[in-house]
């Protein structure tokens, strides 16, 4: 079934529209450092204030335990947003209470209101239903309509996201829209070559993907941490890289099956080892099958791909016409250790097709290396929600939306 849309809500205008955003940015000292996942809730909230419907965002950030913290407050989020949108936004100081009833009661139409962290209530991430609905319930006490447009969360049965769409006229925003569309094109509609390209730290978080996508790509490409783990299943000693002993016979089973398929699996063929896991670290490139020849032997450790690796994942993205990437090659975040990540992201920005980053660490990759969103296809706001929608699973946030 197609989504809801704003569409299906009808009129809005005088009516107040709860805004579910993802406004979980990375700040460091009170400071946003990416205010990506800001800049793409604009789209839904402008629609709406064209409308002149009266705006109520709500989002979560970072993991609070159920109760304020102020190192996880709003503010700078609700001050980016007016920034962008060029009209005051004010915060309410609680959730539910006389601060954001009193903000909500006294907004005007074409106004925008943000209420203080979801998370500050416990009742947002209580595994138990009832706990749940009341506080969805409270919030639904303040407005006529609920719009979803935090992608990141939608794989998530939280209050905000699952029991709001129930008490209200639901329809998921434009973020949410353009997300399912793009990413249900890399299950059901792919033009090929299909590429995928699998990094991060560790496999077990990827296995569903894999096992899902592999009777679908034509190539599969695997670096970053969860690499050496493939390693290992061929028999290569990794030294002291990240590497995940109980999943060496599942990944023995899933390259057995990417060959059985025809896939093209493309492990690195030169690691660039580090001695101590640092930013100044000493490193060296050595054969992917020969990691503890380096002068560090066994202690050394796996930060990057090695630059023949870099060449030869580029060369299998150049004439993909689908690429889906997830996960650094590299621990990017330090310089000597980013050349991987950097050639996909390079190669990704030149391919004549579909190109996706997957969100979470990859999305940041890309702004932290100087490349800009418009030189990709997409770039999701949600990792771990794409990466549950491209794993098969129903997803507790689209389903209802009638998805």
């Amino acid at each position: 079934m197609p989504l809801s849309t704003i569409a299906s809500l009808g009129p809005l205008a005088e009516k107040t529209v709860i805004v579910r955003c993802d406004l979980n940015v990375p700040l460091k000292d009170g400071v946003i450092t990416d205010d990506g996942r800001v800049r793409a809730s604009l789209g839904t909230i402008s629609a709406l204030l064209e409308q002149r419907a009266k705006v109520v965002v709500i989002s979560h950030l970072g993991r609070p335990k159920g109760e304020p913290d102020p190192q996880f407050s709003l503010a700078p989020a609700a001050a980016r947003l007016g920034e962008l949108l060029g009209q005051d936004v004010p915060l309410a100081h609680d959730t539910v209470g006389p601060s954001a009833k009193s903000l909500v009661a006294a907004l005007e139409p074409g106004r925008v209101v943000v209420l203080e962290n979801l998370r500050f209530n416990p009742g947002e991430t209580s595994k138990v239903d009832a706990e749940r609905e009341a506080f969805a319930a409270e919030l639904a006490a303040m407005g006529d309509a609920v719009v979803s447009d935090g992608f990141g969360v939608v794989h998530r049965k939280q209050a905000s996201v699952y029991d709001l769409a129930k008490q209200l006229p639901a329809a998921a925003g434009q973020l949410v829209e353009a997300e399912v569309e793009v990413l249900a094109r890399l299950i059901d509609d792919v033009e090929r070559p299909y590429a995928v390209v699998l990094g991060g730290s560790k496999v077990s978080d990827k296995l569903g993907v894999i096992e899902n996508l592999l009777p679908r790509v034509d190539r599969l490409v695997i670096g970053g941490g969860m690499v050496f783990t493939f390693l290992a299943a061929k028999g290569y000693a990794v030294g002291s890289s990240l590497l995940e002993r109980d999943q060496i016979e599942t990944v023995k089973a899933q390259i057995a099956e990417a060959e059985r398929r025809g896939v093209r699996l493309v492990l690195p063929v030169d690691i660039t080892v580090a001695d101590r896991f640092a930013a100044d670290a000493a490193y060296e490139h050595v054969p992917a099958d020969a990691i503890e020849s380096s002068s560090f032997g066994a202690s050394g450790i796996g930060l990057d791909i090695g630059p023949a690796s870099a060449d030869a994942f580029a060369a299998a993205i150049a004439d993909a016409k689908t690429v889906f990437w997830n996960g650094p090659a590299g621990v990017f975040e330090f310089e000597q250790f980013a050349a991987g990540t950097r050639a996909i992201a390079e190669a990704l920005t030149k391919i004549g097709g579909l190109s996706v980053v997957g969100g979470g660490d990859s999305a940041a990759a890309v702004r932290t290396l100087g490349f800009s969103d418009d030189q990709f296809g997409h770039i999701s706001t949600g990792g771990g929600a794409s990466l549950e929608l491209l794993e098969g699973k129903r997803l507790p946030g689209l389903e209802v939306l009638g998805w």
